[in-house]
């Protein structure tokens, strides 16, 4: 037994030193210590030996592991330190060649910095599916039957939509206020969140608009809010968004989820204000709807609203990206264009 254990010592030397790749010396590691290797054999047999025999063999057999081991790092090392040596042939003269970077889209990473900038007021992120039902998407907002946003030229419904409950006719989300009031549902007051996500509109494009894209909402329902703190958010953010304050009006707009509800304007960014096309040349471009939760809303949040109020703000957040980067068409943003998007690197 001690001749063989001598033997698998003076191959395994052998072997380990006639490794030229970590692959070729992961093969010898199999070989000499692998479940099948030599020396799992020997392990095999010392119960098998005399009673006096197996300290003496074990303590040999446990040496020679613990010597082919230390071995195999060594000739590890020394094989990874030669692979990273630079040939003899090398030419230090001839031009590098610039690794390919990626980075975030600017949608993207528009969604984190607004993302951090509620965060750093007190806000919880929330998401949810991108397929709701009618029941979220209008019932439970305050759409009444008729409205035509429920129609299939404004929403992408799925198939069955015509038949069963509001609960189970399905479509893809048209705004993502119906999961605001999933959070009210499932969350105790008071509220303070925003939702960023991509929605589904059944409608022709052009340089201000898209059958998919982004909107981030921010919700905040408290006792006693007043208006001019939800107008001191929005100034706040758009403030940290773009590094500077933000001239903003607000104009008074009509949402069935919201009363009173407002217009959210901002100065165009691309033309300064002068008047452009993206701003249909008034140099002032609306970038999201906004107003206190109407009280039917808050009842299907299963709140009082002569105990809660609170403000809302959806804003489009492929506009506000255009109007960060001084880009005249949102679908560029859209177009997978590594011409363009190279750009933002």
């Amino acid at each position: 037994m001690k001749e063989r254990l001598d033997s698998i010592l003076s191959e395994g030397k052998k072997i380990i030193e006639q490794a030229k790749t970590l692959v070729e010396l992961q093969d010898v590691k199999a070989f000499l210590l692998g479940k099948q290797g030599s020396l799992a054999e020997i392990f095999k047999e010392i119960p098998k030996l005399d009673v006096s025999l197996r300290p003496e063999i074990g303590r040999l057999a446990y040496n020679l592991k613990e010597q082919l081991v230390s071995r195999l790092d060594s000739r590890r090392e020394e094989i990874q330190l030669k692979s990273s040596e630079i040939s003899e042939n090398f030419d230090f003269t001839v031009p590098g060649v610039s690794p390919l970077s990626g980075s975030l889209h600017p949608i993207t990473q528009m969604c984190y910095d607004l993302n951090d900038a509620f965060r750093s007021m007190g806000f919880e992120i929330f998401e949810e599916s991108e397929i709701t039902s009618e029941l979220y998407a209008f019932d439970k907002l305050n759409f009444p039957p008729e409205h035509p946003a429920r129609d299939s030229m404004d929403t992408y419904w799925l198939a069955g939509h015509d038949t069963g409950s509001p609960e189970t006719k399905l479509c893809l989300r048209p705004h993502l206020t119906g999961a605001s009031v999933r959070y009210l549902q499932t969350h105790k007051p008071p509220y303070r969140f925003v939702y960023p996500g991509r929605v589904y509109r059944n409608e022709s494009t052009d340089a201000r608009h898209e059958r998919a894209f982004y909107q981030y909402e921010a919700l905040i329902v408290d006792r006693n809010l007043t208006f001019s703190a939800g107008k001191i958010m929005v100034e706040s953010i758009l403030s940290k968004v773009f590094g500077r304050k933000v001239s903003t009006r607000m104009r008074v707009g009509f949402f069935p989820f919201v009363e009173p509800g407002f217009e959210i304007d901002m100065n165009c960014l691309v033309c300064g204000g002068t008047g452009c096309s993206v701003c249909k040349h008034v140099g002032w471009i609306e970038i999201m709807p906004g107003g206190m939760p109407h009280p039917n809303v808050l009842r299907a949040g299963g709140l009082d609203p002569s105990e809660f109020t609170g403000f809302y703000i959806n804003i489009g957040l492929d506009r506000l990206v255009m109007m960060r980067y001084g880009v005249d068409d949102i679908r560029l943003f859209h177009s997978s264009d590594l011409r363009f998007l190279k750009q933002f690197n």
